[in-house]
């Protein structure tokens, strides 16, 4: 019985230590997983680095239409490769006149055009319409 437990507590924490061992890469399973060990890293990151991170893999995303390119280009990669990836790619788009990019003169200055848009976002004023009653049904 004692060989039993102790053999039990060794799986354990061989698998706790394997587990742990990759927390901070995506797993490049299958999509599912993709997007899970995405959002777990993001959701983990410095509030500077969520929106690097976030723009980088859509735009890994959207350069790879292959679903399994997608996946072997991601596997196993840390937050940091994946800005690489992004700029990179922002790079290479940028030279190719893509509009959308061609509009920042910097990666940086696009990430900062990015987080400005999404702070003021939260902060529309509300629809003058409901302020009296507080209420989403409108007189029409």
């Amino acid at each position: 019985m004692k060989i039993l437990s102790k053999l039990i507590v060794i799986i354990g924490c061989i698998t706790l230590l394997t587990a742990c061992n990759k927390g901070n890469e995506i797993a490049g399973r299958s999509q599912s997983s993709v997007s899970k060990s995405a959002r777990y890293i993001k959701e983990r990151l410095p509030a500077d680095k969520r929106l690097e991170f976030e723009v980088s893999f859509f735009a890994i995303r959207d350069s790879f239409k292959d679903g399994d390119a997608f996946l072997k280009e991601v596997d196993g990669k840390n937050p940091d490769q994946i800005i690489a990836i992004g700029k990179t790619i922002y790079e290479e788009r940028k030279k190719a006149g893509v509009a959308e990019f061609a509009k920042y003169p910097t990666w940086e200055a696009m990430i900062a055009n990015f987080s400005k848009e999404r702070s003021s976002q939260g902060s529309k004023p509300s629809d003058s319409r409901d302020k009296a009653t507080r209420s989403t049904i409108y007189k029409l």
